[in-house]
Parts: structure tokens; sequence; C-alpha cells
């Protein structure tokens, strides 16, 4: 009998360590990511003394630029198609925000909006851009309409995809948030972090899960391990809260495209019509089946009344 237990003990430990090291996932030095997440026209810019990784395409000449924000947890790569299809004729500038992607952690820790906003006069300053079209997802919306606000003589129009922005309740929240958003359990994740968690995170915000490829979670799955990354989304969890300035979002004062996916179950779309009542002349225009990152999911679609709205 006690040798039986013994052997069940022995079973179940080594099924643990095996579980343990099936998601063993410490973080990844910068330099290991470049070569499959970095390569041409990819460079790394020195703003707010960081390494900020970004693509800068289209033509020069172009004086108010294009500079687009991806949401979080994302990272430029989320906008491949719509810059594909705007930079033959706007500069097009995509960056990985401050905490995420190949960008990382800032010096200081410090994830609160003004930090953003300063980091985006910063950017543009650096790249000698006086006024810019500032387009965003989710967060990224967050950070254009609050750099709106904040600089209101550095951004010439707005473009707001499925953006945060007001205190809301979500239908459905990704896995990796709801851990990011735990003390306990994102410290736990520091070294340990499931392909499927990515995976269930990515297909929950997309309205139809199966254009989500194994490609598409490898890319959100490698730069989530980027080092530094994970404290960082768990600190500007705790450090920027929903609805927050949202008394704000009524100064903004610059045209500005609202797109939203009808099926978005994170920033659902009675948000996309608060936006559109609290800023003046705004347009809205909702694609019913798409959901929280119809930039992604139908780059064609969207792309489509963003040229629209930029005149082309």
């Amino acid at each position: 009998m006690l040798k039986t237990i013994r052997n069940l003990l022995i079973f179940i430990v080594a099924l643990l360590v095996i579980s343990v090291i099936a998601v063993w996932a410490p973080d990844r030095p910068v330099e290991e990511l470049t070569s499959r997440w970095a390569p041409p026209p990819s460079q790394f810019v020195a703003v707010d003394g960081m390494s900020v990784h970004l693509r800068d395409e289209g033509p020069r000449d172009d004086s108010e630029p294009i500079i687009l924000l991806h949401g979080t947890g994302a990272s430029l790569h989320t906008w491949d198609a719509w810059a594909q299809a705007l930079n033959y004729k706007h500069r097009v500038i995509r960056v990985d925000l401050p905490g995420f992607g190949l960008t990382g952690p800032t010096t200081d820790g410090n994830y609160q909006m003004s930090a953003y906003t300063h980091f985006m006069r910063s950017l543009m300053d650096t790249l000698q851009i006086k006024r810019a079209v500032l387009a965003g997802n989710s967060f990224g919306g967050d950070v254009s309409w609050q750099t709106a606000v904040a600089y209101p003589d550095r951004v010439s129009r707005l473009i707001l995809v499925d953006s945060s922005g007001y205190a809301t309740t979500a239908a459905s929240v990704p896995i990796a948030f709801k851990l990011a958003q735990m003390p306990v359990l994102s410290r736990l994740l520091g070294n340990i972090l499931p392909r499927r968690v990515v995976e269930s995170s990515v297909r929950n915000v997309y309205a139809d899960p199966a254009k989500v490829t194994p490609e598409l979670v490898d890319r959100y799955y490698d730069l989530a391990l980027r080092a530094g990354n994970r404290k960082a989304i768990t600190a500007r969890f705790a450090q920027n809260k929903p609805g927050q300035n949202e008394s704000a979002i009524k100064q903004v004062m610059v045209p500005t495209l609202i797109i939203w996916g009808a099926l978005d179950r994170l920033i659902t779309p009675d948000n996309a019509e608060k936006f559109h009542r609290d800023i003046a002349g705004s347009q809205l225009i909702v694609f019913e089946k798409l959901g929280h990152v119809g930039h992604e999911e139908d780059p064609v679609a969207t792309v489509a009344a963003v040229q629209t709205f930029l005149g082309q």
C-alpha cells in the first residue's frame, strides 16, 4: 500500500514538472526577437531614453503624416495591411508604444497617460513632424485622442478604431488581460505563459476566430515575452483606469473618424455612440461583422473608410 501511494505521488510530481516545463516562458532579450519581428523597414529610434521600434514609410514630403498606434498587447505589425494601402500617398509611421512590442518598458516605470502623451510629442519632435493624423485602436485610440487634447497644435485629424476612453463594462475580457490585472498571478506569469492563453485572448477580440492563424498567435506570443513587457502591462493596467479622463473627450476639436465593430465584446458599440456624441462633427462607421480589431480582421473595408475620410 505504501509503495502504491509513493508511486502515485511520484507520478503526480512528474506530471506537475512536465506541465511547468511545457508552459515555462521566461523573458527573452530584444536581440533574440529582432531578426523575425524587425526586418526592414523597421528601425530603432531613441525617444525619451528608450530604443523605440518603428516603421516609417511613404513620401517624406508629406506635411501631415499618419501615425498608427496599436492597442494593449499588440504591436506595430497590427497595421501591416493599412500601412501598405496608405503609404503610396502618405507618410505612414507605425510604432511599438512603450511597454509593448520590441520597444519594451519605460526607463522609470511610468505608464500613466501623461507619460504616453509626452512620448507622442517627443516622438514627433524626434521625427521632425509638426502635425500628424493620429489613428489608434483600443488603448492606442486613447493615447491618440488624449494627445489631441494635450497638444492640439500637433494633431490635424483623429481616427479612432474601437477606442478606449470611457468607463465601461466589457461583455467579454481576454483571459490574458484578466491575469495581468491580478498582482499574484501576474507575477507568476513572469516566467510562465501558456501559448493557449495568448491564442484564446486573440480569438476573443476577433468576431470570426477562424481568422486567427498560428502565425498571428506566434507574433502576439513572441512579443509578449520581450523582456519587461509582462511587468509593464501589469503596471499600465494599475496606473491607467478606464474613463479616468473621459470628461476631456469633449475637448477634441479636430475632424474625427470613429470606426467600430458591431461585435466588439471588449469595448462595446455603445462607446462608439458616446464618442460620436461628445466629439463635435465626428463621423461614425460601424462594421456589422467585425470585432474589436477590425483593422486587422478586415483591413480592406476599414482602410477604405479611412481613405474616404482623408479625401483619397
